[in-house]
């Protein structure tokens, strides 16, 4: 569950990396970092939080050359810490490489105690970091080929780029787990997790990357190879409910169009007899807008986001009940008092923040609350 920004041969590439990890903050707030080469060696800089805080002016004056590579991080695979935030850079025989990683290895914990066996040493708790050992020992001739020998190795989810000084690798496993797209600024090319990140640098949107699609850009020009088996398509359907930002498209669809689609179907299947529809957001108002126009049911913004609340803060001593959903969520008292309200959520794990947010609307006056 993470972001990740290349591109080849233009001017300024930290910069424009820089611009594109902020389009792509959703996906990530616990880490960003950039790699950037200038044809003889590469340059990294990783900081934890968020990309505003990670990088200023002198920072990136830093990362000079005409290509890089970024990663924002949302950790599922590792700790949260320095020593896990990407892009992955390292030195080995065959010259310096970097990657970052969006998806899971499921098999990490057996390939990584292969490699410990072999007498690798690794320096993170990353399933990411296996790759670059694999890389290193693999006996293919070009860095291409031992980047796809690695990976036809891992098992589970990868929308990954590697960037040497020499070339700029792009790939996706053969289910297509995770986006990959492929853009273009003038004639440089640019890959992001989403195209949104395209759209804030100027850059068309050309494509997404085929499942098991690799493409190889260096000074020759770009090629698309399909170094692996051919599977099934598994795209991840938590893209579109929850993940990527509601203006993406991803595999033809508009995020925005399928969560107001599922908001209706929400209605249809689960109908609430009710006065007004709020949702909780961000994530959940284009569904709550679609299940209100399916009832025909008055849609308002009952419940306001913080938009300012980071991962940490300081909770007071004298703990204040639910201070967690109050510091981000605030109920609008003149929409939900004596209201039969509908709130529609688009994702739910233990339930705990979904009994909060119905207390909470309880509190502020709603005669009845139907969790949708």
């Amino acid at each position: 569950m993470c972001g990740v920004f290349g591109i080849w041969g233009a001017k300024e590439a930290s910069n424009l990396a820089y611009l594109g990890l902020h389009a792509l903050q959703h996906r990530g707030q616990e880490s960003a970092g950039i790699v950037s080469s200038d044809g003889g060696r590469l340059f990294a800089h990783r900081a934890l939080g968020l990309v505003q805080d990670a990088f200023d002016q002198r920072t990136l004056e830093r990362l000079p050359g005409d290509r890089a590579i970024g990663h924002v991080r949302y950790s599922t695979a590792g700790g949260a810490g320095i020593k896990n935030a990407q892009p992955i850079a390292v030195d080995w025989a065959g010259g310096s490489i970097a990657v970052a990683h969006n998806g899971n290895f499921t098999n990490f914990e057996e390939m990584r105690e292969r490699l410990e066996a072999g007498g690798s040493i690794f320096q993170s708790s990353s399933d990411t970091e296996i790759l670059v050992h694999m890389v290193a020992k693999s006996r293919e001739a070009t860095t291409a080929d031992k980047i796809a020998d690695s990976l036809r190795q891992v098992q589970g989810a990868f929308s990954i780029l590697f960037l040497t000084n020499d070339e700029l690798v792009a790939a996706r496993d053969p289910h297509g787990f995770r986006p990959l797209c492929l853009g273009t600024l003038d004639g440089a090319p640019v890959f992001a997790s989403e195209p949104p990140a395209f759209e804030l640098i100027g850059a068309t949107f050309d494509r997404e990357l085929a499942p098991g699609e690799m493409v190889v850009v260096d000074r020759q020009g770009m090629r698309s190879l399909r170094p692996f088996e051919e599977r099934p398509r598994k795209t991840c359907i938590f893209e579109h409910v929850y993940f990527a930002r509601p203006d993406a498209t991803l595999a033809g669809v508009s995020v925005y169009e399928a969560r107001r689609r599922l908001g209706e179907i929400l209605a249809e299947e689960q109908p609430a007899n009710a006065d007004v529809v709020i949702a909780v957001p961000d994530s959940g108002v284009a569904s709550a807008m679609g299940y209100a126009k399916k009832l025909g049911i008055s849609y308002e913004v009952g419940l306001l986001r913080s938009h300012y609340v980071g991962r940490t803060f300081i909770e007071p001593t004298q703990s204040i009940r639910h201070f967690g959903v109050k510091l981000k969520l605030s109920p609008v008292k003149k929409v939900l008092d004596g209201q039969r309200v509908a709130v529609i959520d688009d994702s739910i794990v233990r339930g705990t923040t979904s009994r909060k947010i119905v207390k909470m609307l309880r509190d502020a006056g709603a005669k009845e609350v139907h969790l949708r």
